[in-house]
C-alpha cells in the first residue's frame, strides 16, 4: 500500500477482492474489468486525466497482449494517451515507445515469473516515471 498515492488503479481479474481490500482506504479506485471478472459492471477500458497527462487503462485481453502489443498501443494512441496501463499477462513489462509510457505491473497475487509485483506511475512537472515494484 502507498498511502501517499492519489489514486489506485486496478487492471482487472479479482475486482471484488480488491474493492474489499481497499474499502477502508480514502484513496479513489479506478477499475477496469478483466476476463475473469464475470459479473463486473466496470468498463473494459477507461481513459482519464491526471496531472495534465492522459492515462489509458485496460486489462488487455481484448487487445491480444499475450502475442503482441500492436493493438493495445493503437488503442492508447487513438486516445491520445501519455501512459498506457494494462494487465492480463501476469508478467511485468515496462517500455517507452515514442512518447508513450507503457506499463504492465505484473501480478500481486499470481505472477507468472518471479516475485509478485505492482506498478507505480509518478507524474511530476519534470516528467513521468512508470515502473513495476517487486513485493518480497
Amino acid at each position: 500500500m502507498h498511502p501517499e498515492a492519489d489514486k489506485y488503479i486496478f487492471l482487472g481479474d479479482g475486482e471484488d477482492a480488491v474493492k474489499a481490500f481497499l474499502s477502508t482506504q480514502s484513496i479513489p479506485l479506478i477499475s477496469v474489468r478483466g476476463n475473469c471478472d464475470f459479473y463486473s459492471k466496470a468498463p473494459y477500458s477507461t481513459v482519464f486525466e491526471c496531472e495534465g497527462k492522459r492515462i489509458a487503462c485496460t486489462h488487455g485481453h481484448l487487445f491480444g497482449v499475450k502475442s503482441s502489443l500492436v493493438h493495445i498501443k493503437e488503442f492508447a494512441l487513438a486516445n491520445k494517451a501519455d501512459v498506457l496501463l494494462f494487465g492480463h499477462t501476469h508478467v511485468a513489462h515496462e517500455e517507452y515507445d515514442d512518447g508513450l509510457y507503457i506499463l504492465n505491473p505484473g501480478s500481486a497475487a499470481r505472477p507468472r515469473f518471479g516475485n509478485p509485483s505492482y506498478g507505480i506511475v509518478d507524474i511530476t512537472p519534470s516528467g513521468i516515471a512508470a515502473f513495476s515494484a517487486k513485493i518480497k
